[in-house]
């Protein structure tokens, strides 16, 4: 994932240029929020949470819902926000409007589902009961805003919490639209608010606060690690979201031609800025060749260019820093098997690449790029392709394509990762739990469980006895 900072610190700009990564233009200056402005937007955050909780839980799921009504509203206007913005393809912006949308509409059922368990005990009635944490951080990455801010706050908001969202730097303007959005649908002024600023600075005061229950972090697993450092000084509940480098395992008996379709995406959706970007394709020996051959002429099909252009797949990388960070992994004399092509002059753009006869402990085959390239890898048998799926730090995600349910039953078991797929590449829906193994964070975020993870359990034992026997 992205990284946001490389230390706290307390130097604090006064504002953030936003820039068109598909042009570099600035589209927006946004004010920076300084530590005082954290503690007052605490402050009312906390009164707001306060009158939040104690409504009937069918009240919160109605302004909820009417807060998801107002998204659709609005989005074609979110969705192309996003576009300038973050560099997104209008229709990739499209579904994540529509992504944020249900997340909330399906969190507003979660509410009125929330419910406690009774427990059979000798003398009485023992029951639990899920209280909210009270003011929530969290902390968004530059590659999906707008989804990954709805993630977090709304199952958050569904069990009787408030927000704080810290955006990314470069990303600030859908989670401040979504904001004023939210005041527009009736939700309570301070329940959630945007706070744009700098990582270490923001995000910083966030971590640090200890009126903030709890933080959701989204980026880095290097700066995952120091904001799980500031919250166990205070015993703070923590989910972290981190980095990943997912395998893409083909095995001889799949559908050769079927793998080689869909392995485009799955490490150049979002210009291969996604944790889940199955960047490292591991292929039978025996397939090698041939998947390379089936492969190269959808590469070359996949359309680079204006993101404004709903017939294009891959857009711009965030920035010219991230271009520089992707290009340190792909010198000129990389062994690229297929390179792809992009536009040149303004923006920031890079080919999809795939590299070939890399040895297996090379940066470009063991770190998380977060870019539009990706390695093939040869194995040899079943226990030599889950040897190298699981040769990283990181488990978030990975796919397996074969025609032997056995095998992918057995594989699936073995490969050490928090979200897997079969003949397929999706493994993500907001219904269903998402998270990672290892350095790939901590927690489970989406599913019927998300609301959860934002309560403390309460249990309450009411004796049966006479109580004046």
């Amino acid at each position: 994932m992205p990284e946001h900072c490389t230390q706290y610190r307390t130097e604090h700009p006064a504002e953030h240029q936003v820039l068109n990564p598909a042009t570099e233009e600035v589209i927006a200056t946004v004010p920076a929020t300084a530590p005082h402005e954290v503690d007052a937007a605490v402050a009312r955050a906390l009164r707001a949470q306060e009158h939040w909780a104690r409504l009937p839980a069918a009240d919160r799921a109605r302004q909820l819902r009417r807060f998801a009504v107002v998204i659709d509203e609005h989005l074609e206007e979110l969705a192309w926000l996003e576009v300038r913005e973050a560099g997104h393809p209008i229709v990739n912006a499209r579904w994540e409007t529509g992504h944020a949308r249900d997340l909330f509409d399906y969190a507003a059922g979660g509410a009125e589902r929330l419910n406690g368990d009774q427990i059979p005990v000798p003398g009485g009635l023992d029951v639990t009961i899920h209280e909210p944490l009270g003011v929530i951080g969290v902390i968004v990455p530059w590659n999906f805003p707008m989804p990954i801010a709805a993630w977090a706050a709304a199952p958050a908001l569904a069990a009787g919490n408030a927000v704080l969202l810290k955006p990314a730097e470069t990303t600030p303007l859908t989670a401040l639209r979504l904001a004023e959005l939210a005041l527009q649908a009736g939700i309570p002024e301070g329940l959630l608010q945007v706070l744009p600023g700098a990582g270490p600075v923001t995000g910083g005061a966030l971590v640090d606060h200890p009126h903030i229950a709890k933080i959701v972090f989204t980026g880095s697993t290097a700066v995952g690690k120091q904001v799980m450092a500031g919250c166990a000084t205070q015993v703070k509940r923590i989910t972290l979201e981190l980095g990943g480098k997912s395998p893409n395992i083909v095995f001889a008996d799949a559908d050769i031609e079927k793998a080689a379709k869909a392995a485009p995406m799955s490490f150049l959706d979002n210009t291969g800025q996604d944790c889940c970007a199955r960047s490292r394709i591991l292929v039978h020996r025996s397939i090698h060749d041939k998947f390379l051959e089936l492969l190269e002429p959808h590469i070359e099909a996949i359309t680079v260019g204006d993101p404004a252009d709903p017939a294009t797949y891959m857009g711009p990388l965030i920035s010219a820093a991230q271009r520089e960070r992707v290009r340190s992994y792909v010198p000129e004399d990389a062994p690229a098997a297929i390179r792809g092509s992009a536009p040149e002059g303004k923006g920031f753009w890079y080919p999809a690449t795939v590299l070939a006869g890399v040895a297996e402990d090379a940066p470009v085959v063991t770190e998380e790029i977060f870019g539009p390239v990706a390695v093939v890898l040869p194995f040899d048998d079943e226990e030599d392709a889950v040897r190298l799926a699981n040769a990283t730090r990181y488990g978030l995600a990975g796919s397996l394509w074969t025609r032997d349910i056995g095998r992918a039953i057995r594989v699936a078991r073995a490969v050490t990762a928090g979200n897997l797929s079969v003949n397929s590449h999706n493994a993500m829906r907001y219904w269903t739990p998402f998270g990672g193994f290892g350095e790939s964070g901590l927690g489970r975020e989406l599913g019927p469980g998300a609301l959860t993870s934002f309560t403390e359990i309460k249990n309450v034992f009411i004796s049966a006895e006479d109580s004046h026997a």
